[in-house]
This record gives structure tokens, sequence and C-alpha cells, in this order.
């Protein structure tokens, strides 16, 4: 016993483990700049694995990161859009495969094709034909109908693929036409609610003590084009101080909500990069979907639906032109992004599996929600400001950028572990 006491002292006393994570928002890892913030989670079929979070959600008031800390999740923000589209599918309200004009009740076209129909399908995967151009988020009191311009279009729908933000306004309008519903209700009602999740999209149905706990989004430098290793975070978006805002949508006239008419312009919540929610609240919709679309006994979807979303609508050099997105957008489903599954392909932070999910990347957030259906495993991170540009750094194993190649790894080798254990 005497003996074991002592092992165990010694043992108590020994530093902990240094963490890869911990590193990176330390500045002690040369691969990749200094973070503000990282959290992770790692999920399989059953449940959360492991979490870890390190740095601060909220520097000047020394508040803590933590697994459940809500924040806005940029890009992933599609894929719970997605969801939605999915569940409106299934009651009949909306077809993927037909022409959007009919919902919207005007006819939208491209000046290059006018003659060829737009779909939802096309929106979802990015091959509609549409950029984002001069813009794709307006005023509460615009409608969509009068800011498409011939600039929005570089192609015909289907003829290629090309990564826009304004396909999600206009997917968002679509849902709102078809139903009546405003878009951030919507959300709430078909999947946040059901899922007991405590987010929202710009903060609505999001309740105050999820925003009480939000976390802030930094950079070290006044945006994406002004960078200052040396100097101090500088809040970007989220500088709540505990208050919800006071307008959650951009307007020109004084935020009268209760004018709006549903489907005259769905970017107005921001359906491309809107939703706040915590990594814990990703790991949740990852798990949705891993498991056919059924949670915990709340079943969202049918899993032919799911099958639906993964599978492929294109992938890179399939014939059609495509701007890659520096190489880390190489295959694309209805929603979801899909990684190539290719070793040292460009868009493969780890290898030998075939992930599915969506990236994130805005305001200095770097994100990701991926999941491995074969392997049974969900993966949820997101850092929260990076202290210089990360994209300038020379790349690790793939087109993400360095730092979110070390913690795709450290996740992946967590799972890895967890497996063991439970053999």
């Amino acid at each position: 016993m005497r003996q074991f006491i002592a092992v165990l002292a010694v043992c108590l006393s020994m530093p902990a483990a240094a963490s890869p994570l911990a590193d990176l928002v330390a500045g002690r890892d040369a691969r990749a700049p200094a973070l503000s913030g990282v959290v992770t989670v790692v999920a399989d079929a059953r449940g959360i694995v492991r979490t870890q979070a390190h740095g601060l959600a909220v520097i000047a008031a020394r508040r803590k990161l933590r697994a459940d800390t809500p924040m806005r999740m940029a890009s992933i923000s599609k894929l719970v859009v997605a969801i939605a589209v999915m569940r409106l599918v299934e009651q009949g309200k909306l077809d993927l495969d037909r022409d959007v004009s009919h919902w919207l009740g005007w006819q939208l076209r491209g000046p290059a094709a006018p003659d060829t129909p737009l779909t939802l399908r096309q929106l979802m995967s990015h091959t509609s034909g549409i950029v984002d151009g001069p813009g794709y988020g307006f005023a509460a009191e615009e409608r969509l109908q009068d800011k498409l311009t011939p600039a929005h279009w570089a192609g015909a729908p289907g003829s290629r693929f090309a990564y826009a933000n304004l396909n999600w306004g206009i997917i968002g309008s679509v849902m709102e036409a078809a139903t009546g519903e405003r878009f951030d209700r919507l959300m709430t009602r078909l999947v946040l609610a059901p899922l007991k999740l405590d987010a929202g999209y710009n903060w609505q149905g999001a309740s105050d003590r999820a925003i009480a706990r939000a976390a802030v989004l930094y950079r070290k430098g006044s945006d994406e084009a002004h960078w200052d290793p040396a100097g101090p975070w500088l809040p970007q978006v989220d500088d709540l101080h505990g208050k919800r805002p006071a307008c959650p949508v951009r307007s020109i006239a004084g935020c009268n909500l209760a004018a709006y008419v549903p489907g005259a312009n769905g970017t107005m919540f921001s359906p491309q990069g809107g939703l706040r929610i915590s990594a814990l609240g990703l790991a949740r919709i990852g798990r949705l979907l891993l498991r056919g679309g059924e949670v915990d006994g709340v079943r969202l979807l049918t899993p032919a639906s799911v099958d639906a979303m993964f599978t492929p609508v294109w992938r890179e050099g399939d014939g059609r032109p495509a701007d890659t997105y520096n190489g880390q957008m190489l295959c694309y489903g209805a929603g979801p992004q899909c990684l190539s599954g290719k070793a040292g392909a460009s868009d493969q932070p780890v290898a030998g599996a075939d992930w599915w999910g969506h990236l994130g990347e805005a305001y200095g957030l770097l994100a990701g929600l991926w999941i491995d259906r074969a392997g049974g495993r969900v993966m949820v991170y997101a850092l929260t400001g990076t202290s210089d540009d990360p994209f300038q750094r020379p790349r690790l194993a793939s087109a993400f950028s360095s730092a979110e190649d070390i913690i795709m790894q450290d996740m992946a080798a967590q799972m890895m572990h967890k497996r063991k254990d439970r053999q």
C-alpha cells in the first residue's frame, strides 16, 4: 500500500501531458499561428467520446471557452439548413429537382440560359451557376428579386461548381415561400427545437442564457486583409456583453420585422453562416446524420433522405469547370461537403476515411463538422481566432490551415485510442 501511495503521489505531482491544442492557444507550435481559443468534440453513434477546450470565450472578461459555449459557426450553418430542406421535401412541400420559381412566384433565370430552370439540388450543391458577385446578404426591407443582377451569374444551372453563399439565401427564400414562415422560425421548428438545441440563426430562437455564454470571434488585426501578430486580440463579431442584439438582421428602416413577408428575402437571417450553436450542439447534428436521421430517440429524417444529402452531385474532375476553394473543396453533395477520401489529396487532413460535413470560416473562426459514416465517428472543432493569416503558413497535410490539420489529426488519434479502450 505504501508503495502504491508513493507511486500515486509521484503521478499527481507530474505535470499533465502537453496537449497539441493547448500548445496552439499558447503559441508554442511554430507550425501554426497562436489561437485565442479552440474547442473540439469527438463522438460516435452512442454519444460523446471526448471534449477539449482551451483559451477564452471572452478575453476581456477572462471567461473560459467550453464545449457548450455557443458561437457563430459560419458556413456549417448551410449543413443544418439542408436538414430542414430535407424535412420539407419529406413533407411534400419542396422537391429537390423542381424549378424553384414555382415557389418563389417569379421566374429565376440566368441571362446566359433564360430557358433553363434552377433547382434546389443545384443550389444546395453549388452547381447553380450563381456566384456571390455584388453581394449575398440584403436588408430586411429589400427584396431578393430586386437585388439579383447579371453579375450574380457565372453560367447556366448545372454547368459548373462555384461555392456561393447566395445559393443559401435563395434556398431560405424558397423555404419561406413554400411554408409562409420566416426562416429563423422555420429552423427552430424543424431542427433546433426537436433536437433540444439552445441555438438559432442570428441568435433568434436562442435563450438569453445562451447569449450570456456566447463566445466572441477574434483576429489580431482589423480584418482578414490586415494582420498584426504582435497586436491585441480584436473582437470581430458577437461582442455582446451578455445582451441580445437590438436588431437580429440588417435593416435600413427601423427593423420592423412584423412587416416582413416570408419569401421576399431569405438572406436576411444569414442561412449561409448565421447559426449560433455550441460544438456540443454540432456534435448532436453530426450524430443525427451518422445515425441515418435519428438521434437519442428523435427522428428528423429517413435514412433515404440522409443518403440523398450524402450523394455527390459534383466531384472535381467530372468535366465541369470548378473553383475548388483553394483545394479545400473537391466534392459536394446536396448540402454537405464531401472530402475526396484520397490519401494525399488537398482536401484530406485525416486520411483513410470518406468524411462528410462542412467547414466554417469567417471573422477569425475556423471550424468543421465532419462525419465518417463507415467508421462511425463524428469530429467537431472550432477555433475562435488566429494571430495571423492562417493560410499564409506552410501547409501540412492538406489545403486546410495548419492549425486545422493539427486539430483534426489529434481528434482522429483520440478516437483510435477510444476504440482500443473499448476493445
